[in-house]
């Protein structure tokens, strides 16, 4: 079926994202690791910041639940954008090339409103998208359906001439019942070549 638009995540199908770069150098037990991030990290910091919760409050609460882990917690958003690793060039010349075909572009991101800030002045290619939805800004993640649908409504989408691309299945698996198309993107390496199977040149 034909695509007309396309719809990115931006962490780990853009970015080489993940507290592992900064932490595996601050938790050096692999237990205490796991736990920090499974059960920390990832519930009570980035998916409550990236739903809109401020980072302070975030910090101040997980500190409260978890004070073995105080200074942990409280190094985490000082050093978020030291878990970026920089960027994949591939995504970003496939994304250019789909710019130059005359797609539109979109980015429908799980990101806090606060660590966003900045990225487009170091990344500047985030500047070419045709708009974005950063989940900090609409207290919405994926994959809640009602994001989606505000992607839907607010880039004017028709889901089943969307490609959607990310790199979590379960925000893949949302975008399926919605009917978008989907790459389930678990190597950023083969994003051009999963991509052309969609480009009608």
């Amino acid at each position: 079926m034909k695509v007309n638009k396309f719809l990115f995540d931006l962490g780990n199908v853009f970015f080489d994202w993940s507290p592992h770069h900064v932490f595996k150098k601050i938790i050096l037990d692999d237990n205490k690791f796991n736990y920090f991030i499974n059960e920390i990290a990832f519930p009570h910091l980035d998916t409550r910041c990236d739903a809109g919760v401020k980072i302070d409050i975030a910090v101040s609460e997980a500190v409260q639940k978890f004070p073995d882990f105080e200074k942990e917690i409280k190094l985490y958003y000082p050093n978020h954008r030291n878990m970026v690793n920089g960027s994949y060039q591939d995504s970003i010349d496939i994304f250019k090339k789909i710019k130059s075909l005359g797609h539109p572009c979109y980015v429908l991101s799980n990101w806090s409103d606060e660590t966003y800030e900045g990225m487009e002045d170091q990344y500047p290619f985030l500047k070419e998208f045709d708009d974005k939805i950063i989940s900090g800004r609409e207290f919405l993640v994926k994959p809640d359906p009602k994001i989606y649908e505000l992607a839907i409504s607010r880039f004017d989408l028709v889901s089943s001439e969307t490609l959607f691309i990310d790199d979590r299945e379960e925000n893949i698996e949302a975008a399926k019942e919605l009917g978008f198309q989907t790459i389930h993107l678990t190597d950023p390496s083969l994003i051009k070549s999963e991509i052309s199977k969609y480009l009608f040149v």
